[in-house]
């Protein structure tokens, strides 16, 4: 959870870390996608590049596999790694009087 300066606002975001541009894994269903906002960083120990998406973009965006009879379901990195969601922190606001 992040709190704005006045405490006023709140919102709930999800990270997620990956060591390379890689798939995201979001599970066996796509119910435990929640949140105001998902924030994904792949390469983090070499040049961490941030992207913002909501959850219901995330639900749209992600790819269903299945393998041997298993459901999984997977955010492909071609699509959470585009223009409109890189650094794009702007979507979550500042925080402060200027949010």
């Amino acid at each position: 959870m992040a709190y704005s300066g006045d405490g006023e606002r709140y919102i709930g975001v999800q990270v997620k870390a990956l060591s390379k541009r890689a798939p995201v894994p979001l599970g066996k269903t796509l119910d435990k996608v929640m949140g105001d906002f998902w924030v994904i960083v792949n390469k983090v120990s070499v040049d961490p590049t941030a992207f913002i998406l909501t959850p219901d973009e995330v639900r749209q965006l992600a790819h269903r596999g299945e393998k041997e009879g298993r459901v999984s379901f997977w955010l492909q990195p071609n699509a959470y790694d585009a223009d409109e969601f890189r650094g794009a922190w702007s979507r979550i606001g500042r925080g402060d009087s200027g949010a």
